[in-house]
């Protein structure tokens, strides 16, 4: 048996088993917010062993495939499942990985720092790779190295489609290179699959919407909606170079509220106990890195205090642990009703929880009853369903006989969706103000005096580490929403008309997760999704590790649904 084998069956060992599978899940899909689309429900058979208000629980939309276009589609699915297509395709995304387009934290501006160059090797590349797009599409450059496409539709009024991916990758370490059974920037297609950074985030986001577009227009396609692509550059550091210029730009060119719907990456889907759950997500976590400064007079250490500033930032560290956010279980937020999916689809799900989960819906003893059994249940229930906390920095001291005048941490916060950053950094000053009446010591929270006014012994100051500081974002409509229902009609279709040889469940749910990284894009539209069909089980290793790697069959489902998707909304009804 060859690694990769062994490497596909641990992966699907485990989904196999109920608690790991549902935090897998989870975990993958970055959870689901609320509402619901109206839909048919009978879309998919409900299970009959089920009581109460099981029809309430999860519905799901038709899939929607081309009508208009159905011959065209049909065609492309032809041309898709040959072997010079596959090649073809597969070598574009092994030779966009080749390019190594890093991503650092540190980038000085497209001006000063030479580091973004090797973008302009990814823009030749593109050029050369795709030429009817180059020679059809608008192009412009944004903030010197991000690219913003437009495809001209022939129907000026309705509202353009955009699809977002980003070209940046996260730096791989050098340390590591022998670990890597391919070369990090290898590119390498074994037959299986293809290696390299990027080559799971978010290369095939650039790729398959280019090769989709770019098959299209040797179809001599032409859209009826217009359709905008737009590549960022530095989204591996949040996008305050790339996407944030492109946010900019599109809100100038088209105006606010312009676009009929986004579809950026994110969420994808996962082969649950036999069912196939794709979760775009509709919404994202908020986000706060809190800096901690402990600042003390100092000294000699021969004669220390009792408490030096690196341990009283110690009794701040301990006393946040020892407190840690507590889940919040509600009926109209994600995680609940990416349990309610579970509890009606799943067949692995166990038949107390499902009940639980049903008696839930009505009843607020088992609503509380049911958020402690998460506790046991999903290892994964406390990070998903509520604010996270990781103190990730720590420093102090630069000589073993000198007391340190100044030290600090850094803590990083995912903010849940039910809570807000004022929320958030009330909490946490309530938190460190006990321990900064235990040392008589001033407390500075987020620019508040809170306790002392003024201590001779030191100060604590609690601040926005990097401006970083981002609210809960918009939840994207589902229920009732036409831009919902297409992109759930979309995966449906694209997912039961699959080419993947490995015989995938027949049987899908589509079900709103949780994301991150469209801030800079909320003021284009309420229709915002973040997806990139793509299973679980079809990276390697994961990304931002080594051995980054992508199945190919996966990457050429992505072409497909990329395809499918500009199809649909060029004909629907569901859009603006």
């Amino acid at each position: 048996m060859t690694g990769d084998s062994r490497n596909h069956k641990r992966q699907r060992s485990g989904l196999r088993s109920k608690a790991l599978s549902f935090a897998c899940f989870l975990s993958f899909a970055l959870l689901a917010h609320r509402f619901w689309p109206y839909l048919t429900s009978a879309a998919f058979p409900a299970d009959n062993s089920l009581s109460l208000d099981e029809d309430s629980l999860c519905p799901q939309v038709s899939a929607i495939s081309p009508s208009n276009y159905a011959s065209l589609v049909d065609s492309l699915d032809e041309e898709y499942g040959t072997n010079e297509f596959k090649l073809k395709a597969y070598e574009s995304l092994g030779a966009a990985v080749r390019i190594p387009t890093v991503c650092y934290d540190d980038l000085g501006t497209p001006e000063e720092d030479s580091r973004w160059k090797i973008f302009y090797d990814f823009h030749s590349y593109i050029e050369k790779r795709f030429p009817k797009v180059h020679a059809t599409l608008q192009r412009t450059e944004v903030a010197t190295y991000a690219l913003v496409y437009h495809w001209q539709g022939t129907d000026a009024s309705l509202k353009p489609l955009l699809l977002a991916a980003h070209m940046d990758v996260v730096p791989t370490n050098d340390a590591t290179d022998d670990d890597w059974i391919n070369p990090p920037f290898s590119g390498y297609y074994d037959g299986e699959w293809i290696w390299g950074r990027g080559s799971c985030d978010d290369k095939p986001g650039v790729i398959g919407s280019m090769t989709a577009i770019e098959t299209l227009l040797e179809r001599g396609f032409r859209p009826t909606r217009s359709v905008i692509l737009a590549y960022g550059i530095d989204e591996e550091r949040g996008g305050p170079t790339g996407a944030a210029a492109i946010g900019e730009y599109l809100v100038k060119t088209y105006g606010k509220d312009s676009i009929s719907m986004i579809v950026d990456e994110g969420g994808g889907y996962s082969d649950m106990g036999g069912t196939i759950f794709a979760a775009p997500a509709v919404a994202e976590k908020g986000y706060l890195d809190v800096r901690m400064d402990v600042l003390t007079p100092g000294g000699h250490s021969s004669r220390p205090p009792k408490h030096t500033g690196i341990g009283i930032l110690a009794g701040v560290v301990t006393e946040l642990e020892a407190n840690p956010h507590v889940p919040g279980l509600a009926r109209d937020r994600t995680y609940y009703q990416s349990l309610q999916c579970r509890a009606k689809y799943d067949a692995a799900f166990p038949s107390d929880m499902r009940k639980l989960v049903l008696e839930s819906q009505s009843s607020d003893e088992k609503l509380r009853e049911l958020a402690k059994r998460l506790d046991d249940f999903d290892p994964a229930y406390s990070a998903s369903a509520g604010t996270t906390q990781a103190i990730d920095i720590i420093y102090g001291g630069v000589k073993v006989n000198a007391l340190p005048e100044a030290v600090y941490a850094i803590a990083n916060h995912r903010i849940a969706d039910h809570s807000s950053v004022s929320e958030l950094q009330d909490r946490f000053a309530n938190i460190v103000a006990p321990v900064a009446a235990k040392y008589n010591m001033s407390l500075d929270a987020f620019g508040k005096t809170v306790g002392l006014e003024a201590s001779t012994w030191g100060l604590i100051k609690l601040s926005d580490a990097f401006e970083s500081a981002l609210e809960p974002a918009p939840v994207t409509p589902t229920t009732g929403s036409g831009p919902y229902e297409l992109l759930s009609g979309t995966v449906l279709s694209t997912l039961k008309t699959n080419l993947r040889t490995d015989n995938p469940p027949d049987d899908a749910v589509v079900t709103p997760g949780l994301s991150l990284d469209t801030r800079h894009y909320w003021s284009l539209t309420k229709h915002i999704f973040r997806y990139g069909h793509r299973g679980a089980a079809d990276g390697y290793n994961g990304a931002h590790t080594i051995n980054e790697a992508i199945r190919a069959e996966a990457f050429l489902e992505q072409i497909r649904f990329f395809t499918r998707l500009i199809l649909n909304a060029d004909e629907t009804n569901l859009l603006e």
